[in-house]
């Protein structure tokens, strides 16, 4: 189990969870990336931005 870097709740994280994957705060709502795997380490995803076709 982590802590939510956004509100401070509970993440539970399996065995096979690998950095770069995106999890979501049960919490509340936020879109979680995991920048590290020992220890586990979570960070706020970055927004996608529109590309507008480019």
């Amino acid at each position: 189990m982590v802590e939510c870097p956004v509100c401070g709740g509970t993440v539970n994280l399996g065995d096979d969870t690998v950095e770069g994957e995106l999890i979501p705060c049960a919490e509340c709502g936020s879109e979680l990336e995991v920048t590290g795997v020992n220890p586990f380490v979570l960070a706020e995803a970055p927004k996608e931005e529109e590309d507008w076709g480019e």
